[in-house]
């Protein structure tokens, strides 16, 4: 279970863009992070990912502070796509599968490149494994983003305005695509498409000016969005 207890950040300048933000992820759902841009999704996220340290407030995993975790412990447990991927791109998906494994775990070569061929095998996605990033679609170097995070087992993987380059019929593809993996970790996705998040999360919370707005099942964040109940909502 990841906690936000009363998290609060201020970026250099004094610009606060987290105000005492407390949410609980727990393991049994997709959940999705909503509100408009400069709302304080992607500051929230780079937080969760050790990116940024907030101000004030503790964010935990399984009640330890993440801040106080290894490093090599805290990637296994936290994973982290964000919106522009970055897949190395003079490396071929398969070789930026296992990057991590031999630079993080100080895997043998071999055995990263069967455990990344059998990451890819399982999502459908192995016929990626020799090509480059720049000859893949926007949907396959999602996919193979993803699963570059899940090689390294993580109990989490955030994922930061995923649908943002596809078109409506890739993210249609891709929201099926997710909902099948919620066996294998557990998703929180920041996103400011509320159809994708209908279509793929079951709980959520909605950020306005850093703030939570609204928090709980997605169809009811919804309701609120659509009937104006909340400040900012559409």
């Amino acid at each position: 279970m990841i906690r936000i207890d009363n998290v609060t950040f201020r970026y250099p300048g004094g610009a606060v863009a987290l105000r005492d933000v407390s949410i609980t992820f727990s393991a049994e759902h997709i959940f999705a992070v909503l509100g408009e841009s400069g709302s304080g999704k992607t500051t929230l996220l780079k937080c969760l990912g050790r990116f940024l340290h907030p101000a004030s407030g503790r964010i935990t995993f399984d009640e330890r502070d993440i801040f106080d975790m290894p490093e090599r412990e805290f990637r296994q447990a936290i994973g982290i796509v964000f919106q522009d991927l970055y897949l190395f791109p003079h490396l071929t998906v398969l070789q930026n599968m296992t990057l991590a494994p031999i630079k993080v775990l100080g895997a043998e070569a071999a055995k990263a490149e069967r455990d990344a061929k059998e990451v890819l095998e399982r999502l459908g996605i192995l016929d990626l494994a020799d090509s480059y990033p720049s000859q893949v679609s926007g949907g396959q170097a999602q996919r193979a983003a993803i699963a570059r995070g899940l090689i390294l087992h993580p109990a989490y993987i955030l994922l930061d305005e995923p649908t943002s380059a596809l078109d409506a019929k890739t993210t249609d593809e891709f929201a099926q695509w997710l909902v099948e993996l919620k066996e294998t970790t557990n998703f929180v996705i920041v996103t400011h498409d509320v159809l994708f998040a209908r279509q793929v999360a079951t709980k959520g919370v909605y950020l306005s000016e850093g703030k939570v707005l609204d928090k709980g099942s997605i169809e009811s964040i919804i309701r609120d969005v659509r009937a104006g109940a909340i400040a900012g909502g559409e």
